[in-house]
């Protein structure tokens, strides 16, 4: 079993049966594991991360109508697919913060978008893996309140890596 592998399992252990998971308990009852992507390394990306110089206060809207307060870090480029893209990197007292949409948003992905946590590395590099990239609570039940993915992470591009949309 690879390290993903692994890691997918604990996720749909603890999705199926920890009390703080956010199935609801009828979701439980015919839960078999979450659906995702197959592994793919080529979305497995150590980028360089453009800081900004004046890291801006910004209001993330929440699919609950409240805000959370980001600042926004820096941007990145990278290609998938022969496409360019971008994103910009949020950081709150929590950590840094990659929420994204990708083209299959609504077909094949959460609609709202997914979500990572950038890895930070030495000289101003982070390890960005989009297979571990997974659904915010609020695609599994609308009782959560989550970041709702800004516009400039909206990518015109296909990520086939992590977590897909979920059926319930």
């Amino acid at each position: 079993m690879t390290q993903l592998e692994e890691f997918r399992a604990e996720k749909d252990e603890f999705f199926g049966g920890h009390p703080q998971s956010p199935l609801t308990r009828e979701q439980k009852k015919d839960f078999k594991g979450l659906d995702y992507f197959p592994e793919n390394a080529a979305l497995r990306l150590e980028v360089k991360v453009d800081e900004f110089e004046n890291k801006a206060s910004f209001e993330m809207q929440t699919s609950t109508g409240s805000v959370q307060m980001y600042e926004k870090f820096g941007k990145f480029h990278f290609t998938v697919d022969g496409q360019e893209a971008e994103l910009t990197i949020y950081q709150s007292q929590h950590g840094f913060f990659l929420p994204f949409v990708d083209s299959l948003a609504g077909k094949e992905t959460y609609p709202a978008g997914r979500y990572l946590e950038p890895e930070p590395l030495p000289g101003g590099r982070f390890l960005v893996d989009f297979n571990i990239a997974y659904n915010p609570y609020c695609a599994y039940n609308e009782m959560w309140s989550c970041p709702i993915t800004p516009a400039e992470n909206r990518l015109k591009v296909a990520i086939r890596a992590g977590e897909k949309l979920f059926h319930s």
